[in-house]
């Protein structure tokens, strides 16, 4: 595993709490090609405002510390 996926676990890590408190969660799948996977579980599954916590959210603040991310995508189930 390299550097840029142990921070982009890490930072996961970090948001998992607040995702929780909804009823939702993420998961880590891949990083290729400076494009985050993640999965969206639980209530964050069927959420009406996931891509704007993908892309208004999630991105910014992966992009903060990690400039290379370009994207994140959710993967479905």
């Amino acid at each position: 595993m390299n550097v840029v996926e142990e921070k982009i676990k890490e930072m996961i890590e970090q948001i998992r709490p607040y995702l929780n408190m909804d009823g939702g969660d993420i998961e880590f799948i891949k990083y290729e090609d400076s494009i985050v996977y993640v999965r969206l579980l639980g209530a964050c599954t069927h959420c009406l405002m996931q891509d704007n916590t993908i892309n208004d959210g999630l991105l910014s603040m992966f992009q903060d510390e990690i400039p290379e991310i370009k994207s994140i995508i959710n993967v479905p189930l």
